[in-house]
């Protein structure tokens, strides 16, 4: 199963619609006002499905998730010097990434492949194409996206 990821490019807010390979929208991340980020994900339909909050004033960027109202784990950013690492303490996962950030892949404690992201360039925003092994680790996958790209994000500013 493959996604597109892509932000909107006129927005207040972090804002992201997450199409299938045949163009249908699956999901929207709406940006809410909140210290850190805070971003809602929603089904087609409006339904609220998740959330990904930042945690403030911590050394490295830390990311909550949230399925519905519960609560399933942290994702932080470790330091490093030359690949991005994260501290993933849900489902077991891990990821692994270029130097420039742009290409990394989700694998599970055994090493097998859960997800391939991959960066597309030359876009007005930041677009992203997520490979998922099985389609029902796709909401995940995407809140593990969005926390990767949020800490990018702040970062940069």
């Amino acid at each position: 199963m493959k996604l597109l990821f892509k932000q909107r490019l006129f927005s207040w807010f972090d804002s992201y619609d997450i199409f299938s390979e045949s163009g249908e929208t699956l999901y929207s991340v709406q940006g809410k006002l909140a210290w850190g980020h805070c971003l809602k994900i929603y089904d087609r339909l409006g339904n609220e499905l998740g959330t990904v909050k930042e945690r403030v004033l911590t050394l490295l960027p830390k990311f909550e998730i949230y399925l519905g109202q519960e609560y399933k784990g942290c994702i932080s950013k470790e330091f490093t010097l030359f690949r991005p690492k994260f501290n993933i303490d849900f489902n077991g996962w891990r990821v692994e990434g270029s130097f420039m950030e742009w290409d990394y892949s989700i694998l599970d404690e055994s090493g097998r492949n859960i997800a391939s992201v991959s960066k597309q360039l030359f876009n007005w925003t930041d677009t992203y194409v997520i490979d998922i092994a099985n389609p029902k680790d796709a909401l995940c996958t995407l809140m593990l996206v969005l926390a990767i790209d949020a800490e990018k994000c702040s970062r940069n500013d």
